[in-house]
């Protein structure tokens, strides 16, 4: 070998660890993306994410990576007074963790994932959104945002076929994580029976449905049902609730996506329920 190949040699190593570890990190996904960790603690970042994490008493957080100005929006005073540690550090920081396309506005927490509950748990609910293999986690995260501010008591997943708590999820949900009880069941078409034995009345959204949604309410109990974004229900879950129904729309485009129609829905359902009570108070 000759003396100039010898005297490249360092340079190439050099430069061999540098395209290594672009690779890692080009193939490796960010931490954040949002999956839950082995040990159970998920990231979650946003200012109004982490603000609803903070006012949550029910979280446990390991930990907050926060920008000065975002410590400032929040604010949070004096960061060495919380009950947990927290690091002062620059946006970049912030994007190792959550990703770099992750709108992470400053701010991340670590912290442990909630833990869903059973339907046992339902109570006195009577307005619950049932998702039929719903995966998308941005669309999961904007329904669970829509059924917070239309005042549903449960939101009812799979514990397969639906995406696990995460930044992207929450993020999308801007805080409606920590304000709605979720539900996981193993088999979709036994919730539903189970549903219907404690006296909900289930309607599927189907944009081929037989009557307008509408139509299919006027009962104390609701439980509304969602399928997947293209796929729709499930042939088993048409089969099982009482009544399919649409939302009709005069417009060229017939159908929305599954979180804005979840948006409508809830609007039509929650508006006929305060229409019944309103009745019976006047009667």
């Amino acid at each position: 070998m000759s003396k100039d190949k010898k005297a490249g040699t360092p340079k190439d190593s050099h430069y061999a660890r540098l395209r290594r570890a672009h690779r890692q990190r080009t193939t490796t996904p960010p931490a954040s993306a949002g999956l839950r960790s082995c040990d159970g603690t998920v990231r979650l970042y946003g200012l109004h994410t982490v603000r609803a994490v903070l006012d949550n008493p029910s979280r446990t957080i390991h930990r907050m990576l926060v920008t000065r100005n975002a410590a400032q929006r929040l604010g949070l005073g004096d960061l060495s007074a919380l009950p947990f540690p927290v690091e002062l550090v620059e946006p970049k920081a912030i994007d190792t963790l959550a990703g770099a396309d992750a709108v992470h506005q400053g701010v991340l927490v670590e912290a442990n994932a909630r833990v869903p509950k059973s339907l046992s748990a339902l109570g006195q609910a009577s307005l619950v959104l049932v998702l039929d293999q719903v995966t998308d986690p941005h669309n999961v995260g904007a329904l669970m945002r829509s059924a917070v501010a239309f005042g549903v008591d449960a939101l009812v997943t799979t514990a397969r076929h639906s995406p696990a708590e995460s930044g992207v999820l929450a993020k999308a949900a801007s805080g409606a994580l920590e304000h709605i009880d979720h539900i996981e069941v193993r088999n979709l078409a036994n919730a539903l029976e189970e549903l219907h034995a404690a006296g909900f009345y289930s309607v599927g959204l189907d944009s081929e449905g037989p009557q307008p949604l509408e139509e299919a309410l006027g009962v104390k109990k609701l439980a509304l049902v969602l399928g997947a974004e293209g796929k729709g229900l499930r042939q088993k879950t048409r089969e099982i609730v009482h009544a399919l129904a649409r939302l009709d729309m005069p417009g060229a485009i017939r159908s929305l996506n599954v979180s804005n129609a979840a948006a409508v829905a809830l609007y039509i359902a929650r508006s006929r329920m305060q229409q019944d009570v309103g009745a019976q108070d006047g009667s």
